[in-house]
């Protein structure tokens, strides 16, 4: 059996890695071939990649526009490879700008079977992409349980897979109790300050989320502070965290032990503040209630705020079908309004924790592992189970 897989960023090479390993535990007797494109997680697990990984981990319009003609000889490149290849499946990782380009092309001149993973958010906003996917894209596999009729409905068969999230490793109370140690936090109550993983991000949220540590450290001087900063944004991070009061304390993203001292923090963690996005999983798992804030440049914020179809943007919220998780988003991301929700939070920490569980329950928590879950839906649509 051959499958050719293309991921362009790290959660997709995660996903594809785990995918690899699942088709090789419901296929224990049949060689199963890998090409395609993929980071270090999937050439560990016996993908040879076409070309680096990063060629394509592009975001932001402005970005994908000044490299347009290199991502587009990408695009064409990956595209010729499949069908040359002719594989069993073409299997694309999340990256709909890259990913679904190539699908397209595959589709127009083979007959070879299409299966995207990670659904498009037409359930928040621009619902015409599922329309659009449904003329070169096969099949789908969901992340959320909430997905799937939103792509059948385009005409797309779609199956829910599960959340990587419920197979991440998770710090005991010990390794919480031993990172506090470690940094001589005491008993203290800790605040986790997440502000992004793209340096756009941290440059938007960073002055921001000083503002409202101002605000909470003058009502709580006892609440210690603690940054994970993710790997490619240490330097920003350290250096937007100069002027925040608590004197925080950043975890290195990069140090050998980054994955350990990230978990043991989100299980030692009294609360949270974070950008929006996974990470608002990432927390529920842990147990760690949270406040979730975002902002955008002007013109993105009109833009997407008039195209918005949902009122919240915060997974756990979304899941768990509440809206347990105070957020501020856009116009709403107001320091002194997230410092008094970080300040009732202190206060009243349980009041998410019915939420978080139903959260991890609905995405898969116990269940078979999404990796062997996203196999066998590829598997049963190709007729091979």
């Amino acid at each position: 059996m051959r499958v050719f897989l293309i991921a362009g960023e790290p959660s997709g090479d995660k996903l594809g890695a785990a995918l690899m390993a699942g088709f090789r535990s419901l296929m224990p007797d049949t060689e199963v071939e890998f090409i395609g494109v993929g980071g270090p997680r999937m050439e560990e697990a016996g993908l040879s990649s076409l070309f680096p990984m990063d060629d394509i981990s592009i975001m932001g319009l402005t970005e994908i526009l000044s490299q347009y003609p290199a991502l587009k000889r990408r695009v064409n490149e990956a595209a010729e490879a499949a069908i040359a290849a002719q594989p069993d499946v073409l299997i694309t990782i999340d990256l709909p700008e890259f990913c679904l380009r190539v699908a397209k092309i595959v589709k127009a001149r083979s007959t070879i079977r299409t299966v995207h993973y990670v659904a498009p958010t037409v359930w928040a906003w621009r619902p015409g992409r599922a329309a659009k996917m449904a003329k070169h894209i096969d099949q789908v596999l969901a992340l959320l349980p909430f997905e799937p009729p939103y792509m059948e409905a385009a005409g797309m068969r779609c199956d829910f897979v599960g959340h990587p999230v419920v197979t991440d490793p998770l710090a005991s109370a010990t390794e919480a109790e031993a990172f506090r140690d470690r940094h001589g936090l005491g008993a203290a109550p800790l605040l986790l300050v997440l502000p992004g993983s793209r340096r756009s991000e941290v440059t938007r949220m960073g002055p921001v989320f000083g503002a409202v540590l101002a605000e909470v450290c003058a009502r709580r001087p006892e609440m210690r502070i603690v940054v994970p900063a993710a790997g490619p944004v240490v330097d920003m991070v350290q250096a937007a965290v100069a002027g925040w009061p608590g004197a925080p304390l950043v975890l290195d993203g990069k140090a050998p032990d980054a994955q350990a001292e990230k978990r043991a923090a989100f299980r030692a963690g009294d609360l949270a503040l974070a950008a929006s996005g996974t990470v608002s999983l990432e927390l529920a798992a842990a147990g760690t209630p949270m406040v979730i804030a975002y902002d955008m440049n002007w013109l993105s914020r009109q833009i997407i705020g008039r195209m918005l179809r949902i009122d919240t943007v915060t997974l756990v919220n979304l899941v768990s079908e509440t809206r347990a998780v105070p957020e501020f988003v856009g116009a709403a991301c107001v320091p002194s309004d997230i410092a008094a929700a970080v300040l009732a939070l202190a206060e009243a920490p349980q009041s998410q924790q019915e939420a978080m569980a139903l959260t991890m329950a609905r995405l898969g928590q116990g269940q078979e592992p999404p990796g062997i879950r996203a196999a066998r839906a590829v598997l049963d649509g190709l007729g091979r189970l």
